[in-house]
């Protein structure tokens, strides 16, 4: 059985597809931007705000569906340029501990309303 997660406190999609999706007792959380949801606004300017508002989208869904940032087990950071890697990784790493997700990192030509970083998550809890 498949459940669709949404919550108004984080952005809401802007195309054909849902905050997240629990199959079983695995949640994956779609791509999250910087995008602050209350204020329809992007943080832009500094990467490192961007990230924290990209964790805070993530931390919403997760708190919907009942999850946390601890049951997250794989993310995808995609960025616009690589040389924002170290910042976006100090950020990144305030929210887990020593039990960090597996991830990948990737540079992309273009992400969603030209922001400069999107993450993706997958969460179990047994």
């Amino acid at each position: 059985m498949k459940e669709i997660i949404n919550t108004e406190s984080a952005p809401a999609p802007i195309g054909p597809y849902n905050q997240a999706v629990k199959a079983g007792n695995t949640l994956y959380i779609s791509g999250q931007i910087p995008l602050n949801a209350d204020s329809g606004e992007l943080i832009s300017g500094d990467i490192s705000l961007e990230t924290k508002q990209v964790m805070e989208n993530i931390g919403y869904v997760l708190k919907q569906a009942g999850y946390g940032f601890s049951d997250i087990v794989k993310t995808s950071i995609f960025l616009s340029d690589m040389n924002l890697f170290l910042d976006v990784n100090y950020t990144y790493g305030e929210y887990f501990n020593e039990a960090a997700p597996a991830r990948e990192t990737v540079a992309v030509k273009g992400l969603p309303k030209n922001v400069r970083i999107e993450i993706s998550v997958i969460a179990y809890k047994a």
